[in-house]
């Protein structure tokens, strides 16, 4: 037989099943496994063939050891090139697995016979997105635009089905094997279903020919090579699990010179497998082998649920709605069974399936609403569960190395997304934060940070957490940079500082590597920061880069990093700003000076933040250099940068926008009496300045964002200039200045609105003078300060903050810097 097709035997005299036993399935479905199972209770072969990468023969036998939880997936990668990557997914349902397990179980060989990994990676190349997934024919888009033939489709449509989901459930899924106990079945009653089905592919095929899947040659070729030599080894007592679609050519006969002069020339790169875990949502994405199925949860429950499936099912989704504070009883799920069977008897089905059972929790247990149907669809119909992998099992060294991690921090991978809280002061918690940093800067995206729901401090950090199967395939990718995730992480971050060419590139990487704790890496950083901001005369850059910089100043001193050479670059940053920006706010348009406007309060912050840290990452002693600005180096910076934002709020030729929010940052600053705050208001809103730039100043000096509004409220002298000016624009004008009042003040929130309003009817104290005497204040406002009524509030102030809770043994808090002050 060396030169003809893989010819099928019987058994003795006839009366046994035909060898080779060929198996045609429908990747992950669990009557297809049902049935596989029971055919091989019933003819018991001498080895299985299953359709796979032939790299994968000396990983199966960890699929039988007791670590091994799918589902889970065959990973294959291109050693020179790991993100050039495609797996091969396996569910407990998937008639593969269940094949593995069989043979496993019974010390019978196992082969994976498809094209090997090294030919269809370098077939496939490397493709944008997310790793191919399986055979090469399946793992991308028909690059010429040709429609594929769906096998299943064509069949539920000859049988009058336009669902093939519901085909299939009908005719396979539905379907009692009668040997699920353990081949109790006679091996012609198992095999049967499978040899109709290989007759109805034939049909197909002779139809269709490759129906699209252009490599199918190819890979068919190869597990004809595959299914002699095993038959050469074992025997005839071969079975072979594979696509019912490719079930006709292994049948067919075709000599050993043909098929090797279609595998002759196959291009080839040096490939590494391993068994990674995989998610029942992943196997729900419509692309790749075997992937696409809508419903994988439901499909589980069906294979695993030995009787009852509808009751246990329905049982299950009234669990989750009770957990989720629905009213859901027994008896909702008694008449959820009835209503599901007497719709599957009405659609003339032969059980209650996905749509009977989804159509009767929404009429019975959700009341009509589809908003909790969503939960169940996304709980259970899908799932979220993750497959593992046993440590014996090979792996690349820095995902030993991560694993290894992971269990340290008992910090486990999960499908479900979650969110993960951490206090930096605790070893645990602050090893976790530079793990999840280190794998970011990696773009192993496993955590991204989140608000925090409570407290603000640089003590506090939020994530959320989920686990794709894709992020092996990062993992894999990023060992080229280490075998650990600490040294990868590291010369990764010395690779960005080299090719960053922006200064914004490294100060963001500067902040990075203080956040995931990479000393070796810094020095590097550093050179790169300074040769950078020597280079850039750009001030908008400068601006932009500051905070970033004054923020890993501020880290450092947190997770007590030594930060003094960084701090030394930001006070030289902060320098050069202050000399830059004022020439750079002259001359600006209105989107100019918006983005000025940015830069100016991003460079506020920084360097009010900068005056308050030594070189050295301490506390300047005089808490950021006095009142004056005075007292240091730092003490000093603040002091010209003042002086920088006087300048600017009264100079002419700057947009009124960076005036406004210049005399406005001074103001909050205490470094503006209210009387000049008025005398700089009155100039800008007298006659000789145009509307329009009027309008602009207030907009920086009482813009939403700034908390304006209730600067208003609380100073009647500037409310009632402003009143003023408004009644006074020229109606010619009125309409130019508009938008930017109505930006201005459409920002308030509807409270300060509703007060404003209410002073300026009464009309602003500026404009009336001394209030008469017996004349009722504004609403909410008296004559002066009542401290008892304000402390009054403290106490439910504290605790919506949760200072309460962070009191230490000795009545200190922590304040939103993440300091502690003196409760």
């Amino acid at each position: 037989m060396s030169g003809a097709a893989p010819g099928r035997a019987a058994g003795p005299d006839g009366a046994g099943p035909p060898w080779p036993l060929l198996l045609g399935v429908r990747h992950h479905g669990p009557g297809s496994a049902r049935a596989v199972r029971a055919a091989l209770d019933a003819c018991e072969p001498g080895a299985v063939l299953i359709e796979g990468p032939p790299e994968a023969d000396a990983l199966v036998e960890f699929a039988g050891q007791e670590g091994m939880r799918p589902p889970v997936a065959l990973l294959a990668h291109a050693v020179s090139d790991p993100g050039q990557a495609a797996f091969w997914p396996l569910a407990g349902f998937s008639p593969e697995w269940v094949a593995i397990r069989w043979a496993l179980s019974r010390g019978v060989p196992v082969r994976f016979i498809d094209l090997p990994a090294a030919n269809s990676l370098a077939m496939a190349g490397r493709t944008e997105g997310d790793p191919a997934e399986g055979p090469l024919e399946e793992a991308a888009e028909d690059p010429a635009g040709r429609v594929r033939v769906d096998p299943m489709g064509v069949l539920a449509e000859t049988a009058g089905y336009d669902d093939p989901e519901r085909w299939w459930e009908d005719v396979v899924e539905h379907r009692g094997t009668g040997a699920e106990g353990g081949g109790a079945a006679g091996w012609a009653d198992a095999v049967g279903p499978f040899a109709a089905l290989g007759e109805a592919m034939a049909v197909l095929r002779a139809e269709y020919g490759h129906g699209g899947h252009e490599h199918d040659a190819v890979r068919e070729a190869h597990m004809r090579l595959r299914l002699r030599e095993a038959r050469r080894e074992f025997g005839d007592r071969v079975a072979v699990v594979c696509g019912a679609w490719h079930v006709p050519a292994l049948a067919g006969r075709a000599t050993v010179t043909a098929d090797r002069g279609l595998l002759k020339g196959l291009p080839k790169v040096k490939a590494e497998l391993s068994w990674v875990p995989w998610t029942h949502r992943r196997l729900a994405r419509h692309s790749g082998y075997g992937a696409g199925i809508a419903s994988p949860g439901w499909y589980s429950h069906l294979f695993h649920a030995a009787d009852r499936p509808l009751e246990r099912w329905l049982t299950k989704v009234a669990g989750l709605l009770r957990a989720e504070d629905f009213a859901v009883s027994s008896a909702h799920v008694i008449e959820a069974v009835r209503l599901a069977e007497t719709l599957a008897a009405v659609r003339g089905r032969p059980l209650a399936g996905l749509a009977e059972t989804t159509d009767a929790v929404r009429a019975v247990m959700c009341e009509g609403s589809d908003v909790p149907l969503a939960l169940v669809h996304d709980r259970l119909v899908v799932g979220d569960v993750l497959g593992e992998v046993p440590e014996a099992a090979p792996a690349a060294p820095l995902q030993r190395d991560l694993a290894r991690t992971q269990r340290s921090l008992r910090l486990k991978p999960e499908a479900l997304e979650r969110d993960l809280e951490l206090d930096l002061r605790k070893e645990t918690d602050a090893a976790r934060s530079r793990l999840l940093h280190r794998l970011r800067l990696l773009g192993v995206d496993w955590g991204t940070p989140a608000a925090s729901r409570g407290s603000t401090g640089t003590f506090r950090e939020t994530w959320r957490l989920r686990w794709e199967p894709e992020l092996s395939v990062r993992v894999a990718e990023a060992g080229v940079w280490g075998t650990t995730v600490l040294s990868a992480a590291t010369t990764r971050a010395e690779a960005k500082a080299v090719d960053a060419t922006a200064l914004g590139e490294v100060t963001d990487l500067a902040e990075r590597c203080l956040l995931a704790a990479l000393p070796d890496a810094l020095p590097v950083v550093m050179r790169a920061l300074a040769d950078r901001a020597a280079l850039d005369a750009d001030v908008g850059q400068l601006a932009q880069a500051l905070p970033a910089l004054v923020r890993s100043v501020r880290y450092g001193d947190v997770r007590g990093t030594d930060t003094a050479a960084l701090a030394e670059v930001a006070v030289g940053l902060a320098e050069r700003v202050l000399v830059g920006l004022p020439p750079a706010c002259f001359g600006l348009d209105a989107d100019g000076a918006a983005e000025m406007r940015g830069h100016l309060e991003a460079v506020h912050r920084a360097v009010g933040l900068l005056s308050e840290i030594r070189a050295d990452g301490a506390e300047s002693p005089d808490g950021g250099g006095g009142k004056d600005g005075g007292g240091g180096k730092d003490g000093g910076l603040r002091g010209r940068w003042l002086a920088v934002l006087r300048a600017l709020a009264e100079r002419d030729g700057v947009s009124g926008l960076i005036r406004g929010r210049a005399a406005r940052l001074l103001l909050d600053d205490g470094r503006l009496a209210e009387g000049e705050a008025a005398r700089l208001m009155a100039l800008v809103l007298s006659p000789g300045t145009a509307p329009a730039e009027a309008a602009s100043w207030i907009e920086g000096f009482v813009g939403g964002g700034a908390g304006g509004g209730m600067l208003l409220v609380h100073d009647e002298r500037l409310l009632g200039l402003l009143d003023s000016w408004l009644t006074g624009v020229p109606a010619e004008a009125f309409t130019d200045v508009l938008p930017l009042l109505r930006r201005t003040f459409a920002a308030y929130d509807a409270g300060v609105r509703r007060t404003l309003g209410e002073l300026v009817r009464r009309g602003p104290a500026a404009d009336q003078g001394p209030r008469p005497v017996g004349d009722p204040p504004a609403p909410g406002f008296g004559p002066g300060l009542d401290e008892d009524r304000a402390a009054a509030v403290l106490p439910t102030v504290r605790l919506l903050l949760g200072l309460d809770a962070q009191h230490d043994n000795e009545g200190n808090h922590e304040n939103q810097y993440g300091t502690e002050v003196p409760g």
